[in-house]
């Protein structure tokens, strides 16, 4: 899907896992005023439950986050599922990264919780905007000079359902000439090297870059996840 209006331009592409239903969830909401608010989750699981889930937080959060920012948008996700449910079913549960970009403002915003990703095209280099919220991240954060085991990268420490003021965190970039957000489908099944020549040969088509980030998640051993990523462009 392809959104556009006269600064802001983004593009959004999904891909299921090998795994199905997908638990990834893509939305992009554009304001009157041309502000521009876009959502990426991953839903923890596979279940049509939390697919349905996964794909509601992600257009609240990004209607939200157009009127009142990322941090708001990401709050009012967390109480659509902050409840664990009176059924023996827990309430689903999802990481997101939410970004924001204001027509005629420079700025583009970005709010998350977990391990999806936003990446700021800065000067010919993707650049990192977000850190994980794993416990990896946090050991690396702490000091810890000790090895750090793969499980540990996979241990997520925040999710949208325990999402607080104090644990969503929020970047923001003003020499972009794009960002991109993702789920870990792609940034965990693509090298950083192919992210950043692939902006750098779409950059001015956030559409075809977002189709190619997410052809390009694959893995060696058989197993693809589910693949999203939305790119947001100022022209």
């Amino acid at each position: 899907m392809t959104t556009e209006r006269t600064h802001v331009i983004t593009g959004a592409a999904t891909r299921d896992g090998t795994a199905a239903p997908s638990g990834d969830a893509a939305a992009v909401h554009v304001q009157a005023d041309g502000t521009t608010a876009a959502a990426v989750v991953d839903g923890i699981g596979h279940s049509p439950r939390v697919a349905a889930v996964a794909q509601l937080l992600a257009d609240v959060a990004a209607r939200v986050a157009a009127r009142r920012g990322g941090l708001a948008g990401l709050l009012t996700a967390t109480e659509l599922v902050a409840d664990p449910g009176a059924s023996d079913e827990p309430e689903p549960d999802a990481v997101a990264v939410v970004a924001t970009a204001e027509a005629g403002d420079d700025r583009i915003r970005v709010a998350w919780v977990g391990d999806c990703r936003a990446y700021a095209l800065e000067h010919g280099r993707l650049r990192p905007l977000t850190a994980d919220h794993n416990l990896a991240e946090q050991l690396v954060m702490c000091g810890y000079e000790g090895n750090v085991v793969r499980r540990s990268a996979q241990w997520v420490r925040t999710t949208v359902a325990t999402a607080a003021v104090a644990t969503v965190a929020e970047a923001w970039t003003t020499q972009a000439s794009l960002v991109v957000l993702t789920t870990d489908g792609v940034h965990d099944q693509v090298p950083h090297g192919v992210m950043e020549a692939l902006a750098l040969k779409y950059e001015s088509e956030p559409q075809a870059l977002a189709d190619a980030l997410v052809a390009a998640a694959e893995s060696g051993d058989g197993v693809r996840d589910d693949a999203t990523a939305i790119v947001i462009r100022h022209t």
